[in-house]
């Protein structure tokens, strides 16, 4: 068994084990428990931070966009869960473009969600959202989990924890707070 742990640890593909992957175990175990959510950084964009001035919501070319990378990263994470026979009950998304464009790749459906909306530059909205997302997570019951699929900011502000771009958190409710569980690094 030690053996397998660390031959797994080195990512060997001819085992079948793939490095692309961390923190893998302990997220399984969680999202097959329920009552949780994936809180999924956006994949990979073009270079950049924020958007463009005079962005519009409504207009994805004036936003940063996923870059080609990002694409096939998104794919490898809708790949990751399918592998694993975990099927969210709900993918929610940022309504930003390279948000719901993760979400789609991944698992082939987004909703969008204010409450994952970025709030980058404009902090006074920060309280606000964590308590929709606090709210949500206390309503998510087992066996299900959701993903939600949003930016550095919301994530850091419910965790604590600064996350790289297609990477996630998988968080539950524990006195009130978001309590993190796993944390899953899909390289790009």
């Amino acid at each position: 068994m030690k053996r397998r742990h660390l031959l797994a640890g080195l990512g060997l593909p001819w085992l079948g084990i793939s490095p692309a992957v961390r923190g893998q175990d302990d997220a399984v175990a969680a999202l097959r428990s329920g009552g949780v959510a994936v809180l999924l950084r956006h994949a990979a964009t073009e270079p950049g931070i924020g958007d463009p001035p005079g962005f519009r919501l409504d207009d994805c070319s004036t936003q940063r966009q996923l870059s080609a990378e990002g694409r096939a990263q998104s794919q490898r994470i809708g790949q990751w869960f399918a592998a694993r026979g975990l099927a969210p009950a709900a993918v929610r998304s940022s309504a930003w473009c390279r948000c719901m464009d993760t979400a789609r790749l991944a698992f082939a459906r987004a909703e969008p969600w204010p409450a994952l909306n970025s709030f980058f530059g404009t902090r006074s909205a920060e309280a606000s959202r964590s308590d929709m997302l606090l709210e949500a997570l206390a309503r998510l019951r087992a066996p299900g989990f959701e993903v939600w699929v949003t930016h550095q900011v919301n994530i850091t502000a419910l965790t604590g924890e600064a996350v790289g771009m297609g990477e996630a958190r998988v968080v539950g409710l524990r006195d009130g707070r978001a309590h993190n569980l796993a944390r899953i690094r899909f390289e790009a």
